[in-house]
């Protein structure tokens, strides 16, 4: 219940007829000084009076009324595989947040786990709340099949592009972090020698619990690995395939069987800091060390590249400035359909050095 001026409890919700009452103006006068209109000449005085009253009388505005009125509910939601429930993706709601926020704009989050049935539930109980538009959103750079439901409202695809190409996206540049990693290396003096951690397998699309989803970051990266390369006389010297997924385990065993055969490289470019933290195990039980013997540089820029010594050179993902982006191109409707690429930035550790060979 509601608490008057007086502060007993009353009857039910406080109206802007009462807020105008105690502020001593129109009715009009008090929803124009709330809605911040400016062209009706209304004094600074006056609207810091209603602003005073609503505030006393613990007025919110009837959200009904104005959706009714300006065809706005003020909220979006953001619609995700994992994003929400992901340690490190869970960044984008935070830069989702702080766009909408300035929009005063609240901001509805459900995470589907992949499931398509969850997910039609959701979608269809945000349709019925007259949202304003949705931020379909993945945990990882993949393509997805835009669903109907959000396709009947404005939208923008967070971390993900569509099958058809046809919807505005916001990316991370994972071309441009590819040639970013090569050229750290070459700066360094590397030439020969440089494998990359975590392909797949032939036949291989994903690991199980993502589904078997196709990352687009593995194929895009090693292209702009292999373009700078290209550009500077040289190649990679091999790839090593993960068993089936990109964490610490999968990186270790890798370079393991990689050591194993004979070679030792001279810097190693994993696929992202996990199994990064997994090569230098390998590296380690080898009696090999970094950057001493062996280079290495990742990408994803997470909390792991403190974790280990010396610290991981890596290739960060800028999930807080995907998420703003792609908040601010749904609040400002822009409609033209464009795949927008954000950078990634060189996160320098430790890890990388001049080849063993020229010291």
């Amino acid at each position: 219940m509601a608490r008057g001026k007086d502060g007993q409890r009353g009857a039910g919700r406080i109206t802007l007829t009462q807020v105008a009452q105690l502020a001593g103006v129109s009715r009009s006068a008090a929803s124009f000084a709330l809605n911040g209109r400016t062209d009706l000449r209304i004094s600074e005085e006056t609207s810091e009076r209603v602003r005073r009253a609503a505030e006393e009388l613990g007025y919110s505005p009837n959200a009904t009324a104005k959706t009714l009125r300006t065809g706005k509910s003020g909220t979006v939601a953001l619609v995700s595989d994992f994003v929400g429930t992901t340690s490190v993706a869970n960044a984008m709601v935070r830069g989702a947040l702080q766009t909408l926020r300035d929009a005063d704009t609240l901001l509805y989050t459900v995470d589907t786990q992949g499931d398509p049935e969850l997910e039609s539930r959701f979608l269809q109980n945000l349709r019925s709340r007259d949202i304003d538009g949705f931020l379909y959103a993945s945990m990882f750079t993949r393509t997805v099949a835009v669903p109907a439901l959000v396709r009947g409202a404005p939208f923008v695809l967070l971390n993900c592009v569509s099958e058809g190409s046809d919807a505005t996206a916001v990316v991370p540049d994972e071309f441009a972090a590819g040639e970013t990693a090569a050229a750290a290396l070459l700066s360094a003096g590397h030439r020969g020698d440089i494998w990359f951690v975590g392909d797949f397998p032939s036949g291989f699309t994903g690991g199980v619990e993502w589904h078997g989803w196709r990352p687009l970051a593995l194929s895009e990266r090693l292209e702009g690995i292999e373009a700078t390369l290209a550009a500077a006389g040289t190649s990679l010297a091999g790839r090593v395939p993960i068993d089936n997924d990109w964490d610490i385990a999968n990186g270790r065993d890798g370079v393991a069987r990689l050591l194993g055969s004979g070679v030792t490289p001279s810097a190693l470019i994993c696929v992202n800091d996990a199994v990064a933290v997994g090569a230098y195990h390998a590296l380690q039980h080898a009696g090999l060390r970094v950057p001493d013997d062996i280079s290495v540089i990742a990408f994803d820029g997470s909390p792991l590249t403190a974790a280990v010594v010396p610290t991981l050179t890596s290739v960060a993902l800028p999930h807080q400035e995907l998420g703003r982006l792609a908040a601010q191109l749904l609040v400002d409707e822009v409609a033209t359909t464009a795949v927008h690429r954000v950078p990634m930035s060189l996160s320098r550790g430790a890890s990388v050095a001049a080849p063993a060979t020229t010291r």
